[in-house]
């Protein structure tokens, strides 16, 4: 849910600047409106007082506001002349309270008779400090609430709307085209979500069906030419056998007879080649590599002994790692081939085991190999018409289907390292 995560944590950071604002501006709109709600209470406070004032009233003129909200001082007809109605904020004691209190004061004149007369009448005002503290108090509640309400929504209504995604992302993690696992969609209102779902099902459909097509074009050529050069080769030897021929005639179907056993070779190994690269391999288990390259010594023997060449193998630690068996086969069996194939008679082979890597070291051609050819298909150190410059390349394909490092360095020697992620 790494979306919706993001999508909380963002509003979460946009929230509080966003309400920091909202009650700057209600704060100034909130003092306004009991600015102007005070203000008209007192304008109405003096209407009242003059109605009282017309019908009889006495008027006390006195010096404070001790007894009652209001003030009233004569004055003479050229102060009532240059006065104005007037609003301002002050302080005053109050009794109950035994301290100054902020107050809203009106200032007017009237006149009655020929007397004229300044009035003014005070009202209680909230204080601003207990008005910041309420709004910061009731900010807090609303961002709480809000936080609240975002999580909620994240958790519960969000995450069963996208629910039909993340199910769909989670089947795509787990897809193979080589196994038969169909994606299977799940139903949502969203129209965005049905147009994925069905782009995703089509797209995998046909994925599938090339991959099918291909695999069963792979096999059938391979076997198609496979089934032909055998039967070459048969004709040829048993020609050969019950024909007399010359020693230049022998030599020459000697040739074409080498020429067929390559194409089988190279016709194999691009099968072989093909296959791992297609994930046909699906079987694992275990291999015990320690046990394996004591094995291939064993098989060749024969060639090391042809070629005066001394194996040994030396292992620091057990080495064990999960794979299809008969493509670690190949794949040591291809290093070791080359090894022996390359290397120089009356030489040594060594195979080093440790508890994460293989490396095979021989001394063949006195100079290192270019590192950029060296697993390149059809790339040949040499031109030994027998081999078909697919052996590493081969060895080089298994070890990336399975996320091994497979290395080339030389030191004077030649040394092939097959790292694995343990």
């Amino acid at each position: 849910m790494k979306l919706l995560n993001h999508t909380s944590k963002y509003l979460f950071i946009l929230l509080l600047p966003l309400l920091t604002i909202w009650a700057v501006i209600f704060y100034y709109a909130l003092l306004d409106e009991i600015y102007d709600s005070l203000d008209d209470g007192l304008e109405n406070q003096k209407v009242l007082l003059l109605q009282d004032f017309t019908a009889g009233r006495p008027i006390e003129t006195p010096e404070r506001f001790d007894k009652q909200n209001h003030r009233i001082t004569q004055i003479s007809a050229e102060e009532f002349k240059e006065a104005e109605d007037d609003f301002r904020d002050s302080l005053m004691y109050m009794q109950n309270e035994q301290e100054f209190e902020p107050v809203r004061i009106y200032e007017s004149a009237f006149r009655l008779g020929d007397k004229y007369y300044r009035l003014q009448i005070a009202t209680s005002m909230v204080e601003e400090d207990d008005l910041i503290k309420s709004v910061i108090k009731y900010l807090i509640i609303l961002y709480l609430l809000l936080l609240a309400s975002i999580i909620l929504l994240n958790n519960i209504v969000l995450r069963k709307v996208w629910k039909p995604f993340y199910s769909l992302i989670a089947q795509l993690k787990q897809f193979r085209i080589e196994k038969e696992n169909a994606i299977q969609t799940h139903d949502s209102n969203v129209e965005e979500f049905q147009l994925l779902n069905a782009t995703v099902a089509q797209l995998t459909h046909k994925s599938r069906e090339s991959y099918i097509n291909q695999k069963q074009f792979i096999e059938n050529a391979a076997h198609e030419l496979q089934t032909p050069l055998a039967i070459s080769i048969n004709k040829l030897e048993l020609f050969s056998e019950k024909h007399p021929l010359s020693d230049d005639q022998l030599a020459e179907i000697g040739s074409v007879l080498d020429n067929l056993n390559r194409l089988t070779r190279l016709n194999k190994s691009l099968l072989l080649l093909s296959k791992i690269e297609n994930k046909q391999f699906l079987e694992l288990e275990r291999v015990d590599f320690n046990e394996l390259l004591q094995q291939l010594a064993s098989d060749f023997e024969d060639l090391l002994q042809h070629k005066q060449i001394r194996f040994t193998v030396k292992s620091s630690a057990p080495l064990q790692y999960s794979l299809n068996a008969g493509l670690a086969t190949i794949l040591v069996t291809n290093l070791l081939k080359n090894a022996i194939v390359h290397g120089k008679k009356e030489s040594e082979i060594q195979a080093s085991i440790s508890y994460n890597q293989i490396t095979i070291s021989n001394t063949g051609t006195a100079k290192a190999l270019n590192t950029n050819d060296v697993f390149t298909r059809f790339k040949k150190q040499n031109p030994d018409s027998r081999s078909t410059g697919l052996g590493l390349a081969i060895a080089k394909a298994i070890a990336d289907r399975y996320h091994l490092q497979l290395q080339y360095h030389f030191d004077g020697q030649h040394h092939f390292t097959l790292a694995f992620p343990i």
